[in-house]
């Protein structure tokens, strides 16, 4: 058997931009940065979470649910399949999603040929001051899921989503090779003094040490109502190190090529996986530690 190392390059762009104005102004601005992104050689481009509009989940208000639709026949999705089937690349479209009486934060992954492999629906769903997402999204009834794409096999986490290592790991064991995050996340309103931006990214990083592989997420920045979105997108290689970081401001792409070969065969080396001992976790699928769901 040949010891010589396998090599998949894989370049991925996470979009980072204002997401404020009407739904026609957002989607062209991400239509644009999608075509710049593959202009730079990208493969998986990853806009952020609900980017047709302003983050509506700041306040409960019942008219922000005619932003829903259904996924069938959505407008955006299909600009999206179009694009990605003229610039063969792949996108994982997060939408608001109608179905029947039930709303959920959904995202649906679309091929370099334009066809939908799938779809995920957020799994954890927040409620807080400035992030009410339970008034208006029910929990995910899809599992996690992953991808077998052109490109690779890619497992796509939403927002609240990104700070369980359960959904990662997850994700793994499904056999993703990388991990993608569009998210929304900025200012408490309740708290001016409170800063998540260095938490969120160190959680992050935590999934792509502990499990060898590359963790990229997707934010949009700018002032929302008060409501300040701190965009710090990146791109985590399977150390965890920085390959590309956007600022707090900074409207455009986080850029980086990961060899998804090698960080599979670190992926081994480490052991993680081979030393897991999945008999005795039965205390994860409790609530409260004793009792089984």
């Amino acid at each position: 058997m040949s010891t010589a190392e396998t090599h998949e390059k894989l370049t991925v762009a996470m979009i980072q931009c204002p997401l404020n104005g009407t739904v026609e102004e957002n989607v062209a601005r991400v239509v644009h940065w999608i075509r710049e992104a593959a202009k730079a050689g990208a493969q998986v481009i990853l806009p952020s979470e609900l980017f047709e509009g302003p983050y509506f989940c700041k306040t409960e208000v019942e008219t922000e649910f005619l932003r829903a639709r259904p996924i069938e026949g959505h407008p955006t999705i299909a600009r999206m399949k179009e694009l990605a089937k003229e610039l063969s690349v792949v996108i994982p479209v997060s939408v608001f999603e109608k179905a029947g009486q039930a709303y959920y934060n959904s995202l649906v992954m679309v091929d370099a040929d334009g066809r939908e492999l799938g779809l995920y629906r957020k799994s954890h769903i927040p409620d807080g001051p400035g992030y009410e997402e339970k008034y208006y999204f029910r929990p995910g009834d899809t599992g996690f899921q992953v991808w077998r794409t052109r490109y690779g096999v890619i497992g796509v986490g939403i927002c609240w989503d990104q700070w369980y290592p359960e959904c990662a790991r997850a994700m793994m064991l499904k056999g993703a090779d990388l991990l993608l995050y569009p998210t929304a996340i900025g200012s408490e309103p309740h708290d001016s003094s409170l800063d998540t931006r260095d938490p969120w990214h160190r959680a992050m990083i935590g999934h792509a040490v502990s499990n060898v592989v590359p963790v990229c997420a997707s934010n949009r920045i700018g002032d929302e109502g008060g409501q300040v979105f701190y965009g710090s997108s990146f791109c985590a290689d399977h150390r965890g190190d920085f390959a590309a970081v956007l600022d707090r401001t900074q409207e455009g792409l986080a850029i980086a090529t990961f060899d998804i070969g090698y960080a599979r065969r670190m992926r081994a080396a480490w052991g993680f996986f081979r030393d897991r001992r999945p008999e005795l976790y039965g205390t994860l699928a409790t609530a409260d530690g004793v009792t089984k769901v």
